[in-house]
Order: structure tokens, then sequence, then C-alpha cells
């Protein structure tokens, strides 16, 4: 896991030196910036595969350069197809398997590496560069371009200077506690969407974005349920077994939850060695799966280590948010993430996550939500406005959030979209565009829970769910590898009915079934308490004081778009413990210290 910098801007050798040090913490272990013609490549090193110098970055094979961050997990077969079609390596890294790779088949490397990454090749004799990220967008890749000049990196802290905010995303934001790709925080700084490659002709300065994968339309399998579960279980099995190739000491994160003890029992089973886990205990009890972790840990007989915190460690790490989060980033379990991973890495560089596994296999509360809620779209659109005054609501003691959406709701898509956007409640003027973006889910297939799924994938999991993993494990220079972020795993869910993911009251039926072969499912078949902070309790009381500073009327004004009387009002409201309007006080809070942080 590593930082890339690639520009032809000319830069002196410190100003460049300057931005790889404001994100250092990505890769560590060693600093480097060449210089050929007139462009500049930079590179940051985090060593997990072949320690040794001759693995450091930038490579060069044949004219080409590189700067990569990521793992290509598949390496040593595509090293070793290589090696029968004549090539030779002088290195065990996957860095020169992915630049000889593309070397022998230009962009049709893509087609053939599994992982995650983010990398460009400059080409000095074409002066051209081809640059690609991953199909999942697990690892970050930020880009500014203009007439003459660009300029790309890992994170966007080194790309700020002279940069304009982007109002447009700053009400992107509002609306969904993230900012999602092509849109960043600043204007002319845009993010490569996943599956994607850019070619730049710097003869010309013509850029080309082509897109190399993406989800397509579900064509169903005809498959029992216990021949998809042993499927599944295989290839999961491989997705692990891949992502515990390491040179350093790699572990595994357990929480309470079904899709982190499936990837910690199978590594387990399948690595040679009693392997490491590390969970997070909170001393409120409501938050807190550090018992049912240790049980799970003793099971399969990992070595564990659960670090306890309470409001004032979780709190200490605001600042750090700010600092390598880089863009305005709501997800406020990203600051237990950053706890969990400045606990890991005293022991272990690499870690494996369950991270994905709620988007293929249907975890979230939501499709509970869309399950129970569909027959009401059924009903004329006409009918369902009327029965959704207050009165109707009332009288049939149904005053659930999901409930009005879905009477007041006109298709079943802008019920899916509602739960990932707020559709402008904190604007002055709604703006909707954005979602243009990510449209394509409307038409992949016909079940709605499916379809949310698929908007999942396409939405959040890039835009929040990887944002935070990469960054608070960055921020201690860890590298996390999820096996349910694996390619083959996503395209092989779709293909499986939705009833053996997801069935009232039985969320990720597979995976559990697949996970009492290795834990008693009396342990673990409860409901999730989610990877979250008391928020709300603290905004009224131990940062209350520090929220009322912050979101104070200079800074109010300074936001675009901002309905600033209804903020207050909800703010007043949930201060008076009224409502809990937490995801939106805590939204404006985190954009108040990005702006504070970064000058604004």
């Amino acid at each position: 896991m590593c930082g890339i910098y690639f520009t032809n801007i000319p830069y002196r050798r410190e100003e460049v030196k300057s931005k790889l040090q404001s994100i250092s913490f990505r890769g560590p272990d060693h600093m480097e910036i060449q210089q050929i013609n007139d462009f500049t490549l930079g590179h940051l090193r985090l060593s997990i595969l072949d320690l040794d110098k001759r693995s450091n970055q930038p490579m060069q094979y044949k004219g080409l350069h590189i700067v990569y961050n990521g793992e290509i997990y598949n390496y040593l077969a595509l090293k070793e197809e290589l090696t029968e079609l004549g090539y030779t390596f002088h290195t065990e890294s996957d860095t020169e398997v992915l630049l000889i790779g593309y070397y022998h088949w230009k962009e049709g490397v893509l087609e053939k590496i599994n992982g995650m990454f983010a990398f460009s090749i400059y080409d000095p004799d074409n002066n051209s560069s081809f640059s690609a990220r991953d199909r999942l967008g697990v690892k970050p890749f930020y880009y500014y371009l203009n007439d003459e000049h660009f300029e790309i990196c890992s994170q966007i802290k080194p790309l700020l200077e002279n940069k304009t905010i982007n109002e447009e995303a700053v009400s992107i934001y509002l609306d969904c506690m993230f900012i999602p790709s092509p849109y960043t925080i600043v204007n002319d700084v845009y993010k490569l969407p996943p599956g994607c490659f850019m070619i730049i002709d710097h003869k010309t300065n013509a850029v080309q974005i082509d897109q190399y994968w993406d989800l397509k339309k579900v064509k169903q399998r005809n498959i029992s349920y216990n021949k998809a579960k042993e499927e599944l279980h295989e290839l999961l099995t491989d997705a692990v077994k891949i992502r515990l190739r390491s040179d350093v000491p790699i572990g595994s994160f357990l929480s309470g939850g079904i899709d982190s003890a499936l990837v910690s029992s199978i590594a387990s089973k399948i690595s040679p060695d009693k392997i490491n886990t590390f969970s997070i205990g909170f001393d409120h009890p409501d938050y807190d799966e550090s018992a049912l972790a240790e049980q799970y840990a003793e099971i399969i007989k990992s070595n564990h280590t659960t670090t306890f915190c309470n409001s004032s460690d979780i709190l200490g790490l605001v600042e750090k948010l700010t600092a390598v989060y880089d863009e305005p980033f709501a997800d406020s379990s990203a600051l237990p993430s950053l706890l969990l991973n400045s606990v890991a890495k005293k022991h272990i560089t690499v870690a494996l996550s369950g991270d994905g596994g709620d988007e293929s296999f249907l975890g979230y509360t939501h499709f509970d939500s869309l399950h129970r809620n569909q027959p009401i779209m059924h009903i004329p659109y006409f009918i369902r406005k009327f029965l959704s005054r207050p009165f109707f609501l009332n009288l049939i003691n149904q005053n659930s959030h999901r409930v009005r959406n879905a009477l007041n709701t006109k298709t079943e898509n802008d019920f899916i979209e509602n739960i990932f956007s707020r559709k402008g409640f904190l604007l002055k003027k709604k703006r909707q565009d954005w979602m243009r973006h990510f449209q394509d889910y409307k038409h992949w297939s016909k079940h709605i829970i499916q379809r949310a799924a698929d908007l999942n994938i396409k939405l959040w999991l890039e835009n929040d769910s990887n944002v935070k993993v990469d960054r608070a494990s960055m921020a201690y220079s860890v590298e996390v590898r999820s096996p349910f972020l694996d390619y083959r795993v996503i395209e092989y869910a779709r293909t499986l009915p939705v009833n053996f993911r997801y069935q009232k009251g039985n969320q990720k039926r597979i995976l559990k079934d697949i996970l009492e072969e290795y834990i008693p499912r009396e342990l673990f078949n409860k409901p999730k308490k989610g990877f979250s902070v008391p928020i709300a309790y603290w905004i009224r009381n131990e940062l209350k004081s520090e929220f009322k500073q912050a979101l104070n009327d200079e800074f109010l004004k300074k936001v675009p778009n901002l309905n600033i009387e209804k903020f207050k009002r909800i703010f007043q409201e949930h201060l008076d413990g009224q409502s809990d309007h937490s995801p939106n006080i805590w939204k404006l809070y985190v954009l108040s210290k990005w702006y504070e942080k970064y000058g604004y």
C-alpha cells in the first residue's frame, strides 16, 4: 500500500517532496522522486511484498515508468504466465508483474488482474501516460487537468493549493455525508471513477477516459441452494487465501458481525500459523460487541486483542479524521476505525476485514425496510399521497420515516434513492443532478432489493465504506484487504436468487449457513449493533459547547446553499431532546473542521 504522485507542472523537487510529506503516512518506508523529461513521478512506499529496495518505485521496464498503489492478489499466476511468454523478473514484487503485464497486454492487463489498485504508467517514447483504478474503487485516485498541465495523486491534499470550493459538491455532501466520484470538494480536481482507465496524450493534451468494468444486467443462475453455498464457500476461501500473501505480519479485524467472523474463521483454518485478530470494545453497552468477538476468537483459536475505549478516546481522533480524510467525510464510524487501526499497527501491517459483505449479501437494515414497504408501492401514487397525511398516519399508528417515504414517493427507484440521499433536506435549493452518475442501477435487475444492493455497490461502497477503510488504515500505515471486495465474489453473489441471500428476518442467509461450519449459530444469530458511536448523546452532553462554538453564524454563512434557519431549528430541537438530528449536525460539524483546517 502506497501513495502515488505524477505531474508535468514544473514544481521544484522540494515542492514535490513537501506534497508527498503531507501524506507520508501512506508510505513511510521509502520516498522517491524522479524527473523524466518534463515529468515528475513520486512514490511513498509501504513495504508489503519483497521488502528489498529493488522493489522501490518509481519502477522502470523497457522505457515505461510506473507509480502504483495497491495489491495484485493473483500476481503469482500472472508472473508464471508471463514467464512462459519469455519475460524475466528481477524482483518478487507485484509491481514488476503489473508493469511487465502492461508492457505485454497494454490495457488488456486490467481484465487479467485481481486486486485493489491505482496506478500511472508514463511512456516517454510515445509521450503518453496510462492510468487506472480498480473495479470497486478500493484505492483512491485524484487528478487535476487543464489545457496544459495535469497532476495525479492518491489523496487530494497535495492538489488543494489555489483551488476554490466546489459549491455543488458541498450541496451533495449535505445530501449524503460524502462526496461521490467524479466530484471533489474543490473545482478542477476529480476522482477517476472505479473500473476506469485514463489515457493522456501529452503531445496534444487529449484525454480519454474509458470504463473497463461495471456491474451488468443480472443473469440469475438456475442452481440449488446447497450447490450455491458450496461454490460460494470455495470462492470466499480462495479470496481469503490470495489475500494472506505478505512478507510482513498479517492479522484480521474481528467484530461481532457475520462478515468479519467468516473471514477470520476461513483465515484461521487455512493459515499455517495462528492468526492475530483485533476488535474494539466500547464503554457504552448499546455499542459494544467485544464479548461476542472474544467468543469467536476462542472458537477459531486466534491470538485476540480487544481494546476498550471511551468517549474521550474517540473524540480525541476528530482532529486526526480531518487531517487524513482530506475531504469532508461524515460517517462517524470512521472514528472507531481510526482507533482500531492504531491498535492493530502495534502488532501487524496487513489486516483482513469483512467490508463489502453487507452490499452483496444484503445485510443493511434498509433491505428490511424495502421488503416491508414494497407492497405500499403497488398502491397508485395519488392514493398513497392522500394517505400520507398526518391524520391517516396517526390513525394507523404509522409514523415510520420509511412508511412516510413509501407513501410520498412516486416510484420504487425514488424510494431506493431516498435511502442514500436526504433530497436537499438542509439546502435552500435542492440539487439532485449528481445522481445521474449512478442511474445504470435501474436497468440491472427487476428486483427492488437487488437494485438497492447495486446502488449500494456503485455509490455507497466506493464513496463511503472504501474511503473510510482506506484513510483510517493508511493513517497508521496499515494495509486492509477485504475478501468480500474480490470482484469474483461481487459478480457471483449477483447471480444468486435474492432469497438465497435475504429472507424476511434472515439477512445474509447464505453467509450464516457457511459460518455455521465454523461457529455455533446460537452465538452469531443476533442483531448486529454496528460499528458506530453515540454521536447524538455527545452533541447534547460532552460536545455541546464544542458544537455550539464550531457551528456559529460566521461559519454557517460560508456554507453555500445551506438553509441556515432550518439548520438552527433542528440543532435546537436536538439539544432539547425533541428529535435526533445528529447525522445532519455531524455533517456540518465535520465540514466546519475541514474549513478551519484548510483555510476556506
